[in-house]
């Protein structure tokens, strides 16, 4: 599921609120039933930032994630190897993230995401501080990883392409006070396929739904 709104909308404060890192709200969030009541080992969240610690190798990095899974400790460093290699990055396991790109960055922040086996995946503008084709490289892979692995991803994005082609529904959010505007199908956007003309009627669709002029490229308004 991919979420698109203006700035001040919510959108990182329902992922928020989703993860368990903010408790000032009224009502229940639940998953299978159950009350959510703080963070837990079964939903896992990438910012924008990959937030890597720089003294620590890309192995290390993403075995913090196993910290507190109990798991054997050969278990736990088949796991992060399998998840290296997982976002394509086994060649660089003992490189510290001043030797990595951005998107090899976030590639490791992925896996430290994915390696504990989460089943729900909070994807914070993920890709919003790389290039162009970078982005676009990623948004493929993730696509890959998600769909491989079986997991539910929730995406926060103001790129409306990005939330379209990753998503297979795209909720808009409207600010003031934040909420839900509506819930788009992605399914007949021609196979997440951005040439095709089914595609481009929606990504139409979904920027009226903004408040954007049909002449504005596929970036939403921030």
């Amino acid at each position: 599921m991919s979420i698109v709104g203006a700035s001040g909308c919510g959108k990182s404060t329902l992922l928020r609120l989703i993860v368990g890192l903010d408790r000032q709200y009224d009502g229940e969030i639940r998953l299978d039933g159950r009350a959510i009541g703080g963070p837990s080992l079964e939903r896992a969240i990438v910012f924008q930032e990959h937030r890597l610690f720089p003294w620590l190798t890309a192995e290390e990095n993403v075995a913090l994630g196993l910290l507190k899974s109990g798991r054997p400790a050969v278990d736990q460093r088949r796991l992060v190897r399998d998840h290296l290699d997982l976002v394509g990055l086994g060649s660089f396991a003992g490189a510290y993230p001043s030797q990595l790109s951005g998107g090899m960055s976030q590639r490791v922040a992925l896996a430290r995401a994915l390696v504990n086996r989460p089943r729900i995946l909070l994807l914070d503008e993920p890709f919003g501080a790389l290039d162009a084709l970078t982005r676009a490289h990623l948004q493929v892979e993730l696509q890959r990883i998600v769909r491989g692995e079986g997991i539910t991803a929730i995406l926060v994005t103001h790129d409306v392409e990005e939330a379209l082609f990753l998503g297979d529904r795209v909720v808009v959010m409207h600010p003031r006070p934040g909420r839900i505007g509506s819930i788009i199908p992605a399914e007949r956007a021609g196979n997440h396929d951005r040439a095709n003309p089914a595609f481009v009627r929606l990504r139409e669709d979904v920027l009226s739904e903004l408040g954007v002029g049909r002449a504005t490229t596929g970036q939403a308004a921030a």
